[in-house]
């Protein structure tokens, strides 16, 4: 795919959160005046906004639009999907405009933020040319591609749903599970905007999937060169990473992508694993972030589903685990293979009847309804099982918004509370 020349095109940028307001910037930047903005509440760029969107819809070339704007629910969207063949993404407008960087994208349902972390890490610590964009970090049109540089991009669903452009040289999918199905209207949908990495690579670019999705990568009739990294080739070398957070299990099979794209990429193993050395992990994904006596305390509020939790659970023994929020369309909870590492279970948020209904004949419950409740609770049903080594888990299962603004919100109220509570306490 060639590089188009943007200025001879007509655009409306449909949005006007933060990556609506980067397509802007980036259209003022680049001299490219043929645009219109439109947002149901934002009236930002009064000179650049449509009159009428109708008009509007029908004249542009292309629909830039936000990765928030969904299309089963919003205000326009019956208007949006007549035009639906000319919607396209931020990250679209990046491979449409320039093609002078190599690009790794990487998407799944878990994993991903910290995944794509680990990967733009060891890039920068071998020298080179790295931005971490997209779903994490900054807005992939903010930046200043310079030559021969690699992007590494966490694609979400929302951005790829509507994707029609995006190249990647490495694309991966990590994972695929039960996830914003309500946003996404089907499974089936959910899958194919997560295909969609791959839709336009050419034999020489490479396509790393899981086992279990190779037979949905052939059935789709891909041209990419297929890599299906396996854990066990990490396994053998994960004795010399000297960072206890990556050698948690948790981290396994993202952590064989990642090693099988530095062997793509022909990053040795010694640099691999001194680059690995000085990773941190992200804040509220399996967060370790205190100890005090027999207990351990682990953020892991960016948990939104069940399988996330599940993967947390596997990592923990003599766990009390708080849970519950906004849970998922369609989660369903199976404890079987992770009920041996939980003592009991702490129900917090709005919807407490989904998540009794779920684990009530599996695991002991308390309804504790929010996070002070349950880490009071905790702490006084350590002190009456007076079990050792224990795990305190924040792994809600469930988006947060029945109670906090985020999940950053929720896992930093969990910390102060936690910490408060330690101290008095324990």
């Amino acid at each position: 795919m060639s590089p188009v020349n943007l200025k001879e095109l007509s655009f409306l940028v449909y949005g006007l959160g933060l990556t609506g307001r980067s397509v802007v910037n980036f259209f003022i930047r680049n001299k490219i005046k043929n645009f219109e903005v439109w947002d149901d509440k934002n009236n930002l760029y009064k000179g650049k906004r449509s009159r009428d969107l109708n008009r509007s819809l029908k004249k542009a070339n292309y629909i830039v639009l936000s990765p928030g704007v969904n299309l089963l629910n919003s205000k326009n969207s019956k208007k949006l999907k007549k035009f639906k063949k000319k919607i396209i993404t931020d990250i679209d407008l990046m491979f449409l405009f320039k093609r002078n960087f190599k690009s790794i994208v990487v998407t799944g349902t878990n994993g991903k933020s910290t995944t794509s972390k680990i990967i733009a890490h060891i890039l920068k610590k071998n020298n080179f040319k790295v931005f971490l964009v997209g779903n994490i970090g900054s807005p992939i049109l903010n930046i200043n591609i310079k030559k021969n540089c690699f992007l590494v991009i966490e694609a979400s669903s929302f951005q790829l749903s509507h994707s029609k452009f995006i190249l990647p040289d490495y694309a991966m999918i990590l994972n695929i599970t039960n996830d914003h199905i309500d946003w996404h209207g089907s499974m089936k949908n959910y899958k194919d905007s997560k295909f969609k990495i791959f839709k336009n690579q050419k034999s020489y670019q490479y396509s790393l999937i899981t086992k279990k999705l190779f037979a949905e990568f052939k059935k789709r009739n891909l041209q990419g060169k297929i890599i299906i990294p396996k854990s066990k080739y990490y396994s053998r070398i994960k004795s010399k990473i000297k960072n206890s957070y990556l050698t948690l299990d948790i981290n396994d099979e993202n952590m064989s992508f990642v090693f099988a794209l530095c062997n793509l990429l022909k990053i040795n193993l010694k640099s691999f694993v001194k680059s690995l050395n000085s990773f941190r992990g992200l804040p509220h994904r399996y967060e370790i972030f205190l100890k005090k006596r027999n207990c351990v305390f682990v953020n892991d509020s960016k948990a939104t589903t069940f399988q996330a939790s599940k993967f947390a659970l596997k990592n923990s023994t003599n766990t009390y685990w708080i849970l519950g929020g906004l849970p998922k369309k369609n989660d369903k909870f199976d404890l079987k293979e992770v009920k041996k590492n939980i003592i009991k279970s702490y129900i917090i948020g709005k919807n407490i009847n989904f998540f009794k209904s779920q684990i009530h004949k599996q695991v002991n419950y308390y309804v504790a309804k929010d996070l002070k409740n349950s880490i009071i609770q905790i702490i006084k049903d350590i002190k009456k099982f007076k079990t050792k080594k224990n795990t305190i888990l924040l792994s809600p299962a469930s988006a947060s918004f029945d109670q906090y603004l985020n999940f950053e919100k929720r896992g930093e109220h969990f910390k102060t509370l936690s910490k408060h509570y330690a101290r008095k306490y324990i």
